[in-house]
């Protein structure tokens, strides 16, 4: 889609590429945030993709047309690339099946070049195309976003639940280390309940004896927020919390009325595509290359303090996307822009380790409309949005996130005991703020506070307190 691979992060024409034709500068950058994994080929993409044309020799690759963006796709950059590239950056590689045109033969396939060391035909084409140890794929996708009507080969969630076990069953079989993500909706839809239901079962059959096993591991949900107005913008992330939590209470449903053992590993949410996106401002047919401002960096501060609010009921949650396209980096011929919603991630990324702490607040709410409407008078919307975490060597990691745009607010903080407290600050003129290769407008100050007395949260700014517990 749009720049995300083809002048992101493979461009082997560019002066700041590496021989395989990576950009250094994003795998540098993407190193900074010690990314854990790495969700491909997408997507809408997905629904289409032919595995088998993007390895082997580039020039005998075939180019395909991609109907999920109305563009092609050379192949140019593929399987092996991927793999690569994510040993560069290193994370995890996870794969996401085709639902749409693909067949479970391919899927079967595709799982058999990545992941087996026997002497089978497609491990032997991967050894043929250079890799001798298999890539060790752990996350394997069951389709993307099958329920949409703009989907190539959309399904029924009837259809879909029962096609998604018979896979699951397969691909376990070959390889049963695999983990693998159910396709999910929203988390609070119908389809979630339906698939949930009909797939998170046990049958000692299904799992050759085992009663600690599961054919699935994780449900993935989708969520974009985004709102012209500032005030709906930063508070519609909070959607996205009862979204978790209703999604973690349908798997607890599947669990009891499918009689799962507690022996089995409760399942978990994959929230595999998350961030702020507004197609009319970035068309997805047009790149969806999104100029993002200080409102949208506050909106991602308050959708990564949902995710450590509700971190346990996540197993993985992987920002939409990471380069060029709806992307907290933007490449150039001479660089990459770091866009405000880069400082969030990077804050979170480096910071916010360990254990969940519990705190509790009380600040004035916005009253006014949200986006979604349905936030209103469902879950509560401070002014002041909060997580905190504590790492191994007891260091308290505290994120507030003033969304107000006129308003700072003095703040008695009860807990600190330490005398020395690090502060990170995020914040920019005003809301509309935003990043250039020219100018960078918001980014993150670094300062020391004495721990005594009230703490000023300044108006539209992301702070992050950290002291020694």
């Amino acid at each position: 889609m749009g720049r995300c691979i083809y002048g992101g992060i493979y461009d082997p024409d560019s002066h700041l590429s590496d021989s395989h034709g990576f950009r250094t500068d994003v795998i540098s950058a993407l190193r900074e945030l010690s990314v854990p994994v790495i969700r491909y080929p997408g997507g809408n993409f997905t629904a289409t993709y032919r595995w088998q044309d993007g390895i082997g020799p580039r020039s005998s690759r075939p180019s395909r047309p991609s109907l999920a963006w109305a563009g092609y796709e050379s192949n140019a950059f593929g399987t092996d690339e991927f793999m690569l590239w994510c040993e560069k950056v290193g994370a995890q590689p996870f794969l996401c099946l085709n639902f749409g045109t693909g067949t479970l033969d391919e899927a079967l396939a595709w799982l058999e070049y990545c992941n087996s060391d026997q002497n089978t035909y497609f491990a032997n084409l991967r050894r043929k195309n250079g890799r001798e140890k298999p890539w060790g794929v752990k996350y394997w996708a069951l389709g993307n976003e099958v329920w949409g009507p703009w989907q190539v080969e959309q399904m029924s969630k009837e259809a879909y639940a029962t096609k998604a076990y018979q896979w699951a069953k397969a691909l376990k079989l070959l390889d049963p280390s695999i983990e693998l993500v159910l396709c999910g909706e929203t988390g609070y839809s119908s389809w979630d309940v339906y698939v949930l239901k009909e797939c998170v079962r046990w049958s000692l059959h299904d799992l050759g004896g085992s009663t600690t096993a599961s054919l699935i591991a994780m449900h993935s949900i989708h969520i974009y927020t985004g709102s012209e107005e500032h005030l709906p913008n930063v508070t519609a992330p909070l959607s996205a919390e009862r979204a978790i939590e209703m999604a973690a209470g349908f798997i607890d449903l599947a669990r009891i009325e499918n009689g799962v053992p507690h022996t089995v590993p409760r399942q978990t949410i994959c929230f595999d595509e998350w961030n702020v996106w507004m197609p009319e401002r970035a068309p997805g047919e047009q790149g969806a290359e999104e100029r993002y401002t200080l409102s949208d960096a506050l909106a991602v501060g308050v959708w990564l303090n949902v995710l450590v609010r509700q971190s346990k009921y996540i197993g993985m949650a992987t920002i939409a996307q990471n380069v060029n396209v709806i992307a907290p980096l933007l490449t150039t011929a001479e660089g990459i822009v770091k866009q405000t919603t880069w400082w969030p991630l990077w804050l979170f990324s480096r910071y916010m380790r360990g254990h969940l702490l519990a705190v509790n607040v009380r600040c004035p709410e916005y009253e006014g409309p949200t986006q979604p409407k349905w936030i209103r008078g469902t879950v509560a919307t401070p002014f002041l949005d909060v997580s905190a975490t504590i790492n191994e060597e007891n260091i308290v990691s505290m994120v507030v996130v003033n969304i107000h745009e006129s308003k700072d607010y003095e703040t008695p903080l009860e807990g600190i005991t330490a005398g020395d407290v690090q502060v990170h600050h995020i914040t920019g003129e005003n809301p509309k703020a935003g990043n250039t290769q020219e100018k960078t407008e918001v980014k993150v100050d670094e300062s020391r506070w004495d721990g005594k007395g009230p703490f000023i949260f300044r108006k539209h700014s992301i702070y992050m307190l950290r002291w020694q517990a």
